[in-house]
């Protein structure tokens, strides 16, 4: 009985294997198995050269470059850009097929096996009833899943693979110039040659400050209004909080913006009236460091409302058990705080606070709309000294065309941020916490 159960599994799985839908039609689902033989007869006769183009575009990058002639194009040439999107999507097209094509071997092999065991071969009113039964979710899934494969995972892909070339202005841009791939060297070059070595480490020095900074200074003043409003000595709580939140509920933009022309060295209304009560004006967005503290002192304007939302909530929940019984064994107020309130909250926040900090981290509208990455570095390359990491990606590519430093820029940030991320997520109390339930 094995040797019969295995000879007739194997022999549909094989003839699967030669060809998508014999094994079926060996079964004897003659319905499946002429549809799956025409789809691969269709695939065969129709997408064969096709594919093979494209992987010879995804290889190659083209090989033919664009012809003018007293600046008319007169051949087109080959588009390397266009030719490694071809190829990515003939790769995830062929990989959606190879799942098929598994999948009917799988199919002809488990219906092989039914026969084996002396039971009847479903014939198609029954296949169609079990597909409307078993695989419905499935079925609802699959145009979901295409969506995600070809909206988010193949432009990851495609820049990704970015990084591996050459493709950047002014001699390596298409249609006018092909491009090559070159492995690692832009990865190389960015520790190797000094002008690209100086800008990446002091951007990414100062970005890593500041995400720190703009973070918990936000958090911390947050956490002061919190405590503050909660107080049994301050009456209106709700009029507090509602005053206290604008600045959240205002667009981001607008707020940079209006505070882009209160910083104004010469024309800022805050630099009016320094001068008025005898002081000197502040190059607020001119002098590299009070750019930088501008961008702070703005952040913090923007972000602890959040914060102090939040904490005041947090604070209204906490156990007043806690605080008597603290209360009882001669604690004082402020040991109360910093000794039980912060804790618990730092606590409860952990994730957020990991969370708050990858997105200071590319807090690119701050950034570009506030100092616009300036003041000038003349040691940076395309970089200004306030430059965050995405904000210099910004610059290398839509200013500069310099899309493969970009994309290499894009894999290191990627890959610090997920890093640092998932160190911190598994050392917090909370997470470990989590895993014990």
């Amino acid at each position: 009985m094995y040797k019969i159960s295995k000879t007739r599994a194997f022999k549909a799985a094989l003839l699967s294997t030669l060809w998508m839908g014999l094994g079926q039609i060996y079964n004897g689902q003659w319905l499946k198995g002429i549809l799956y033989a025409s789809f691969e007869l269709i695939l065969l006769v129709y997408f064969r050269k096709p594919f093979l183009r494209a992987m010879w575009g995804l290889w190659t990058l083209g090989e033919t470059p664009q012809q003018r002639v007293g600046g008319k194009v007169v051949f087109q040439g080959d588009h390397s850009i266009f030719l490694m999107i071809e190829g990515l999507i003939a790769i995830f097209l062929f990989l959606i097929v190879l799942s098929i094509y598994i999948y009917n071997i799988r199919d002809a092999h488990g219906y092989g096996r039914i026969r084996d065991q002396g039971k009847n071969v479903m014939g198609g009113n029954t296949i169609y009833k079990a597909l409307k039964t078993n695989s419905y979710p499935y079925i609802l899934v699959i145009p979901a899943s295409l969506f995600i494969v070809f909206l988010v995972i193949l432009p990851l892909i495609f820049g990704i693979l970015i990084a591996f070339t050459n493709y950047s202005s002014p001699y390596h841009l298409p249609p006018k110039s092909l491009v090559d791939w070159v492995g690692f060297k832009n990865f190389i070059n960015i520790v190797k040659l000094k002008s690209w070595s100086y800008t990446f480490w002091g951007i990414l020095a100062w970005n890593s400050i500041w995400a720190i900074i703009g973070t918990f200074s936000t958090y911390f003043i947050g956490l002061f209004y919190a405590v503050l409003i909660n107080s049994k000595r301050v009456r209106l709580k709700r009029l507090w909080r509602t005053i206290f939140i604008l600045p959240w509920a205002i667009p981001y933009f607008v707020s940079i913006l209006i505070f882009r022309n209160i910083l104004n060295m010469q024309f800022g209304p805050l630099n009016q009236i320094l001068v008025s009560i005898g002081l000197t004006r502040i190059p607020w967005l001119v002098d590299p460091f009070w750019a930088k503290v501008s961008i702070v002192i703005v952040n913090i304007w923007l972000g602890f409302p959040y914060w102090m939302a939040l904490l005041s909530g947090m604070l209204g929940v906490i156990d007043k058990e806690i605080y008597e019984a603290a209360e009882i064994d001669g604690a004082r107020a402020w040991q109360q705080f910093w000794h039980l309130t912060v804790p618990m909250l730092l606590f409860s926040t952990s994730p957020l606070i990991i969370m708050s900090i990858a997105s200071n981290f590319n807090n690119f509208n701050l950034i570009y709309l506030l100092t616009g990455g300036g003041p000038a570095n003349p040691n940076y390359v395309f970089a200004g000294s306030t430059d965050i990491i995405i904000s210099w990606i910004y610059k290398l590519t839509l200013e500069q065309g310099q899309y493969h430093m970009a994309s290499v820029m894009s894999i290191l940030i990627f890959i610090f941020i997920a890093t640092i991320s998932i160190i911190n997520f598994r050392r917090t109390k909370t997470f470990k916490e989590e895993d014990l339930l």
